[in-house]
């Protein structure tokens, strides 16, 4: 009896193992995660960088983006980020180095990078082909897409889903506003033309008032 629940026992924990093991090997990607995206809006992206080496550390990363106007990292301790625009000024990657003296990101752990870019181009879902160094020299590009039936690559590319655009563009606020500060300048010409009416009203009952006292 007690056999047979050793050797249940053992499988199951085999079986957790090789689940858990498969796991780690399928999140063991670059990621982005953008909670909230927009289309043509600004966001918050974070991208999740594990080591999978078991001997070098990641020592930079560099991550394409789709040529937006304005891209701002997070200070992140230990590391220099530095932005790339193109002849047009738009920003089209962002690469974070390990400062002189900091390991980096070491084997068995990850680094969030965060930056706030945008806006974010008007399509369902944008991707961030990124390029992984580690201290060893070995550059890992992560720019695969996903295959026609739907099976993720070797090294897919970071890609975000966005949200569609409630307003209509990246300026739905902007619009607005300029409906309410029009409504509002409408508000006040009525009241000033109204002002102005009760006012040449008082001075025509002003100046009967005189030429009757005189008439009188």
């Amino acid at each position: 009896m007690r056999t047979s629940i050793s050797r249940a026992c053992g499988g199951a924990v085999a079986a957790t193992s090789l689940i858990l093991l498969a796991g780690g090997t399928a999140s063991a990607h670059v990621t982005v995660d953008g909670p909230g995206a927009i289309q043509g809006k600004y966001s918050v992206v974070t991208f999740r960088v594990p080591d999978e080496s078991e001997t070098a550390n990641t020592t930079a990363l560099t991550v394409s983006l789709p040529a937006v106007k304005s891209a701002r990292p997070e200070a992140i301790p230990g590391w220099t980020a530095k932005v790339e625009r193109n002849d047009k000024k738009e920003v089209t990657a962002v690469t974070w180095t390990a400062d002189a003296g900091s390991v980096g990101v070491l084997p068995g752990q990850f680094q969030r990078f965060v930056v706030s870019l945008g806006p974010l181009p008007a399509q369902d879902t944008v991707t961030f082909p990124a390029k992984q160094t580690y201290s060893d020299g070995k550059i890992v590009s992560w720019d695969q897409p996903a295959g026609k039936d739907g099976a993720e690559p070797e090294h897919p590319a970071p890609t975000l889903t966005l949200a569609a655009a409630k307003g209509g563009d990246e300026h739905g606020a902007d619009t607005s506003a300029a409906k309410k500060s029009e409504s509002s300048d409408n508000t006040a010409r009525w009241l000033g033309g109204a002002g102005l009416a009760l006012g040449l009203l008082g001075v025509a009952l002003g100046l009967g008032s005189v030429i009757r006292g005189r008439q009188s």
